[in-house]
């Protein structure tokens, strides 16, 4: 048998079906192609700047604490067991007030015994005298050696001798005595103690410190990041933290030279030009320092974007109104803006809304722009 393939009939009607099917196909391909080229052309619609670098005056505000410019640790000048304690901490005290008394007993017997010491001598003195004396008579007539005239008057100085070492012994006891109260070296406030009745405190360590009156000083513990900038003077504003109302100035009086170990810092001690009366000794106050003027480019934290691992922003070319990606260099970090040390010229448009959306070579239109 043979097989018999015939070619397929096309009527009129199928090739009018097929035209058409391939007229729409190609309207719609035309179609999406148009839609897809009015996407890829249409620009983002963005906000900029024109960077203008300004005069920008830095402030510099701490916590610090009022002290005493001059503060002074008390200790007795001997040992003992303490039997009175006059004063506690915070009471203001004046020259010559009694703060703490040691038991005097053992001062007292030395005292005592330094006496009677006294009048041995002075009764040893008296013989010694009267010995020279008449030894002194007896050499004038003749009735005595030159030996025993010499022994006599050597005798005497001897006895001087043993007197004054004995007055002397007798004053260094009673000045023992008198340590044995420990008065106020000067007007201030007592701003510690450590001693209580029956503590035996030894000799020369500090029981009570003592801020004496007259000039303050506010105390900062400050980074040493700080001192990188310039101040545009020694004048520091200060306010106390509880009253802000309550305000003096100062100047910077000391700075410590060395950092300390634990917190890194450095303490700056200012000198507070007639003090408040509200600031007293540990109260809170706030310093405040004024950087020289410097001519900065900020900008708001939205225009900072990232060009692999460094930061940048996107800029607007006016000419073309494509915008490009450009590294920048950051000076400081501040709430709400951030300061461009460097990658930016005066004159430049910068976008600082709608950089999320933008890509290299994009085309923008900026708020505002009826174009």
């Amino acid at each position: 048998m043979k097989s018999q393939i015939s070619n397929p009939v096309r009527t009129p009607h199928a090739a009018k079906t097929l035209a058409a099917a391939a007229v729409l196909a190609s309207v719609a391909l035309t179609g999406c192609n148009d839609h897809a080229a009015q996407t890829a052309t249409r620009a983002t619609l963005v906000r900029t700047t024109i960077v203008q670098p300004r005069d920008r005056q830095a402030a510099i505000t701490l916590t610090g604490e009022v002290q005493a410019r001059f503060r002074a640790d008390l200790s007795f000048r001997v040992s003992g067991r303490v039997i009175a304690r006059a004063v506690d901490i915070g009471a203001h005290v004046e020259r010559g007030d009694v703060l703490a008394r040691l038991d005097p007993a053992e001062q007292q017997a030395d005292v005592d015994a330094a006496t009677a010491a006294v009048a041995s001598a002075e009764a040893q003195l008296r013989v010694a005298k009267a010995t020279f004396e008449r030894q002194k008579a007896l050499i004038a007539s003749g009735f005595t050696t030159r030996t025993v005239y010499d022994q006599a008057q050597e005798g005497l100085r001897t006895a001087e001798g043993v007197l004054e070492a004995a007055k002397a012994q007798l004053g260094t006891s009673r000045d023992a005595l008198g340590y044995t109260t420990l008065r106020a070296e000067a007007d201030g406030v007592i701003t510690a103690r450590s001693i209580e009745v029956g503590q035996v405190v030894p000799a020369a360590q500090p029981v009570f410190s003592l801020a004496q009156d007259g000039e303050r000083d506010a105390v900062f513990e400050v980074y040493e990041s700080v001192f990188l900038g310039q101040a545009d003077s020694g004048r520091v504003m200060l306010a106390l933290i509880s009253d802000p109302g309550v305000t003096a100035t100062g100047e910077v009086r000391e700075i410590s030279p060395a950092i300390d170990a634990k917190s890194s810092t450095i303490r700056v001690k200012v000198s507070i030009e007639n003090p408040p009366a509200a600031m007293t000794l540990g109260s809170a106050v706030s310093g405040t320092v004024v950087a020289k003027a410097e001519r900065q480019i900020t900008l708001p934290w939205s225009a900072l974007m990232a060009a692999g691992r460094r930061p940048a922003v996107w800029t607007v070319d006016p000419k073309t109104q494509t915008a490009s990606l450009k590294p920048v260099t950051v000076g400081a970090y501040e709430a709400g803006q951030v300061l461009i040390k460097g990658g930016l010229e005066p004159g430049e448009r910068v976008v600082v809304d709608g950089g999320k959306l933008l890509s290299v070579g994009q085309s923008v239109t900026e708020v505002g722009d009826r174009s």
